[in-house]
């Protein structure tokens, strides 16, 4: 469907019994289209279609306004409820405190009294209600209570397309929370792939399933849902963003560059006109940043760390972390040792704002300032420690191993006082738990930082060998590409230094103005 098209969110309603015959609602605004029955009155319809349809688009805020209206027009609709609550779980992105598990709990309470109308509002108040239950319960219990309830749901109805993306979800949300990770993403991809043929224009399920692939091992499967989701629902910044998670997994920088811009631009006006947080432009620009900098845009991820400031809705203590987030990423990215020795230390000193304590430590080892790197390693291991508190407090599995910032940070030191096999022994640990837990998209991989180890330690074949593998997952790194040219040249292979220069400049477009470029091109005129 052309992303200019308009997308009705259509949906026919069987009553089963309450009303005579089916009503259908159409939804202004381009949001994927739905086939959503409810037992509600006419009056509620649109705005249940719309808040399932933000709903599936994680515009949450949004969602909850539409479920709210819709139980406002019809007191006695069960599903408004459900919506309402549903919208306050955040998925994939946070989860609810306290407070929010009541008030979710009180929703749908009252759409448990209300006897919801058919097998599948049935499933959905009893799975919500299965998540928002007032036992004691740690995140991933809660999670699976949930995913377990729309599980039985799903096999009873495997044929409804939204019990089944909700339960893809569930099982990706699972993965996140640590549990059976490859497992349930590789389930949640066997539901949804048949439902993105069967309905190519549905928004949950083309988003469920980028989430689902958003592994470098699992990114290919993504991609076709990548390619259609933005199209599906042009009118949501979150649709606009997302494709980027399989784009960036697959080196594919232009396409990035292009999803966030318009998700930013989107997310702006949302916000001036506060129907949506802030945090859909920091997000997108946290993406297009990363992008600027893999084809070569150094001066186009300084403007974007600049425009941090003016981020629509965001407090000055939002910005001001949004861009000590951005620079300190970029002077490592940039290997810019002393700009990262410099940056500025964070006012405020919160177990969050550890990415410039992280680059502090790492740019002081690298440049040679022993005592800097002690000082900042030592404000590290209390942040994350912290952190770490922080997550075992809100219900978080914490992992026993090392953290991997922590580690990196401490490898660098180790290297600058002398101690390359503790450096050595500490950055592969770091590369290796990285590799197995799958990692950020949008960080530096530890496997190029060991990489990048070893060839300051004058063992280039080795180096290389790294880097191969790093590009593996990892396609199309500005860094790692430029890493491998120079291992390569420095082992002698020249075809190999040719190979990586040569990809290196086909990523990077006109607008490039890394500096490294120019020792590329010279490499590659010899040929």
């Amino acid at each position: 469907m052309a992303f200019g098209q308009m997308l009705v969110v259509a949906a026919s309603l069987v009553c089963a019994g309450v009303l005579a015959g089916p009503v259908r609602g159409a939804t202004p605004g381009q949001l994927g289209k739905i086939d959503f029955p409810t037992s509600c009155s006419k009056e509620a319809q649109p705005e249940l279609e719309k808040g399932l349809a933000l709903l599936h688009s994680f515009q949450y805020k949004e969602s909850e306004a539409n479920f709210t209206e819709a139980v406002k027009r019809d007191a006695k609709c069960a599903i408004g409820y459900w919506g309402q609550a549903m919208a306050r779980y955040y998925q994939l992105w946070e989860f609810p405190n306290d407070k929010t598990l009541k008030e979710g709990r009180k929703d749908l309470e009252r759409a448990e009294k209300l006897r919801p109308a058919g097998a599948r509002e049935q499933a959905l108040v009893n799975s919500g209600a299965a998540f928002f239950q007032k036992k004691k319960m740690s995140h991933a219990e809660r999670v699976r209570a949930y995913s377990t309830a729309l599980g039985k749901a799903h096999e009873q109805a495997p044929e409804d397309v939204e019990l089944s993306a909700f339960y893809a979800l569930s099982l990706i949300s699972l993965s996140e929370v640590a549990v059976d990770d490859a497992e349930n993403r590789s389930k949640a991809i066997s539901i949804l792939q048949p439902l993105l043929e069967k309905y190519p224009n549905h928004p949950g399920v083309a988003h469920y399933l980028i989430h689902a692939a958003d592994k470098p091992e699992l990114a290919p499967e993504g991609l076709e849902a990548a390619r259609r989701y933005a199209a599906i629902a042009p009118d949501s910044a979150h649709a606009l963003h997302m494709p980027s998670h399989i784009f960036v997994r697959l080196g594919l920088w232009q396409d990035s560059i292009k999803s966030n811009i318009a998700a930013n631009e989107s997310g702006m006006r949302a916000a001036e006109n506060h129907t949506q947080e802030f945090h859909y432009q920091t997000h997108a620009m946290d993406f297009l940043s990363y992008s600027y900098l893999q084809s070569g845009q150094e001066a186009k991820a300084r403007a974007a760390i600049e425009h941090s400031a003016h981020v629509v809705g965001a407090g000055d203590e939002d910005k001001a972390a949004h861009h000590a987030y951005l620079s300190a990423r970029t002077a490592l990215e940039l290997h810019r040792w002393k700009e990262a020795a410099e940056l500025p230390r964070p006012a405020k000193r919160d177990y969050w704002l550890n990415t410039a304590v992280w680059a502090r430590a790492i740019g002081a080892a690298r440049s040679g300032d022993v005592k800097g790197a002690q000082v900042a390693v030592t404000e590290l291991r209390e942040i994350v420690d912290e952190r770490e508190k922080h997550m075992k407090k809100n219900g978080y599995a914490v992992s026993n191993e090392k953290a991997t910032d922590l580690r990196e940070a401490e490898a660098w030191l180790a290297f600058a006082q002398g101690k390359s096999d503790e450096a050595l022994t500490e950055m592969r640990a770091a590369a290796d738990h990285q590799d197995k837990e799958g990692g950020e998209s949008v960080n530096i991989p530890a496997r190029e930082m060991l990489a990048d180890l070893l060839m300051e330690m004058k063992r280039p074949k080795e180096a290389q060998e790294e880097y191969a593998l790093e590009l593996k997952t990892a396609p199309n790194r500005f860094d790692g590409l430029l890493g491998a040219a120079r291992a390569a040249q420095a082992n002698g292979d020249a075809s190999g230094a040719q190979t990586y220069f040569a990809k290196l400049v086909e990523n990077c477009g006109a607008g490039a103005d890394r500096p490294e470029l120019a020792e590329a091109k010279t490499v590659l005129a010899r040929k």
